[in-house]
């Protein structure tokens, strides 16, 4: 057998490894047992059951959902490829809480904030930099960290390990489409049914 057919292998699964954060990663878990919601429904139930912040194209049809937790460099990195196409799509960020005690208050406060597209720009620029995000009170209302822990439900009952995790209708097929792990902005497009920008 050729050492070239084992390694390709390898290295497209070790991309896949370093592109998301993973629950086995985290100190936390979510106690209840998850509700498996199919592949063919993930879309609806995320629209109906998810809540975060909104930023860019705000009367795009199909919102793309994201579900992140704000100590993930990779959702991070998803974070600055979606930059170029919000001016063509509506994205929704669902913050959840896998990765430990900073991610609930962080998710709080960027669900709470004057200028979502702002604060999570300087946020994610301060993960990405090693910094730890930003500054954010324990102190959580219990509305918003009800939302919070039902997103991260929300995770667990699509059946996703890892974040960030994407969930969208294409705009050719009208599909619903889902991808855990960060991407390029070519990609993103690509994923979404968009022309590359």
């Amino acid at each position: 057998m050729n050492i070239r057919h084992l390694t390709l292998p390898l290295i497209a699964s070790m991309a896949l490894l370093l592109s998301a954060c993973s629950k086995e990663d985290a100190a936390t878990q979510t106690a209840t047992p998850a509700t498996a919601i199919a592949p063919a429904q993930a879309y609806e139930a995320v629209a109906a059951q998810g809540k975060g912040f909104t930023v860019g194209a705000l009367m795009s049809a199909n919102p793309v959902y994201v579900l992140f937790d704000p100590q993930c460099p990779h959702c991070g990195h998803l974070w600055n490829a979606s930059l170029p196409l919000q001016g063509k799509v509506k994205f929704v960020w669902l913050p959840v809480a896998i990765l430990g005690p900073k991610s609930a208050p962080q998710g709080a406060a960027l669900m709470q904030a004057a200028n979502p597209l702002e604060a999570m720009t300087a946020h994610e620029a301060s993960v990405l930099a090693g910094q730890g995000g930003m500054s954010a009170s324990a102190s959580v209302p219990d509305e918003v960290l009800a939302s919070i822990k039902a997103n991260t439900q929300l995770l667990d009952n699509l059946g996703a390990d890892s974040v960030p995790f994407i969930v969208a209708k294409h705009a050719r097929s009208g599909q619903s489409v889902t991808k855990a792990g960060a991407l390029d902005t070519r990609a993103l497009a690509e994923l979404l049914g968009l022309a590359a920008p």
